[in-house]
């Protein structure tokens, strides 16, 4: 079976929103997802290079606010 690895992606985004936080110097998340996933996303300009030491990721701008609109959209219901 396939699977959709563009929807993958923006489930792993949504979730990094979970976990953001703002070091003092910029908006980091932690980034214990699926490596491939991280890989695309920072491809396409989401998240700094996870491929080093620390345990978190740096957030740009549009992946900061692209994490929040799909948490939102997938995760947050009405009252």
């Amino acid at each position: 079976m396939e699977h959709d690895e563009a929807k993958i992606d923006e489930m792993v985004l949504a979730l990094l929103y979970l976990t953001m936080f703002n070091d003092g110097v910029e908006i980091r998340s932690w980034k214990g997802h699926d490596w491939s996933a991280m890989g695309r996303l920072y491809k396409n300009g989401y998240i700094s290079d996870p491929r080093n030491k620390a345990h978190s990721v740096g957030m740009t701008d549009v992946g900061a606010k692209r994490a929040r609109e799909l948490f939102e959209k997938n995760f947050l219901r009405e009252l």
